[in-house]
């Protein structure tokens, strides 16, 4: 199915309605879909490089929207909506032991790192921020930071270097992501643990 699905999101990268697909990907990534708007941004900036900023901003603000509906689902809707949501994703038991075992503080910092790395899948941290009634202020403004930090490197990196920087997005970008991610998460226990 994930397969189909990623198939399917890179098909949308060739139409005339692009534009409106990503953003319609880039919300539905932030509270329900499995697959990162990154699929269809990418190809959809390398074909028009000029273009490249637009598609980060476009794909910014749709995901910072869909992580407030995710928000909103886990504040709200939480037993009615999103826990089916995630149980369909197999992510209901992920995202139970982050509930039981995250304070404030770390939701914050999980929103950032999902939102760059997705470490852990964001839908799962913009639904726990609602259910740990995350004020929705700060929320936006991490939300804003992490998505817009994510989309806009690479919009710098593709006008940069083009073509041939995107197999190393597409292979590396994650894991040096992912790293960075995992730095911030051991700053943040090294802080609040033994320095603090």
């Amino acid at each position: 199915m994930l397969r189909r699905l990623y198939d399917w999101t890179m098909s949308l990268a060739a139409r005339k309605s692009a534009e409106r697909w990503l953003a319609v990907i880039a919300f539905i990534e932030s509270s329900i879909f499995l697959v990162p708007a990154d699929v269809l941004y990418l190809p959809m900036s390398l074909a028009k490089p000029q273009k490249a900023w637009r598609y980060a901003i476009i794909a910014t603000v749709a995901s910072v929207l869909g992580g407030i509906a995710g928000w909103f689902l886990g504040y709200y809707a939480f037993e009615t909506v999103a826990r089916p949501i995630l149980e369909f994703y197999g992510k209901y038991e992920a995202f139970e032991r982050l509930r039981t075992s995250v304070n404030y503080e770390m939701v914050l910092l999980l929103l950032v790192t999902s939102g760059l790395a997705h470490l852990p899948p964001i839908k799962v941290v913009t639904i726990l921020s609602g259910v740990a009634h995350i004020n929705i202020w700060l929320f936006i403004v991490s939300a804003i930071v992490a998505r817009g930090g994510r989309f806009l490197l690479l919009a710098w990196l593709l006008q940069r270097y083009g073509e041939p920087i995107r197999e190393f997005i597409e292979k590396r970008l994650g894991q040096i992501a992912m790293v960075g991610a995992a730095a911030l998460i051991v700053l943040y226990i090294a802080y609040r643990y033994f320095l603090h």
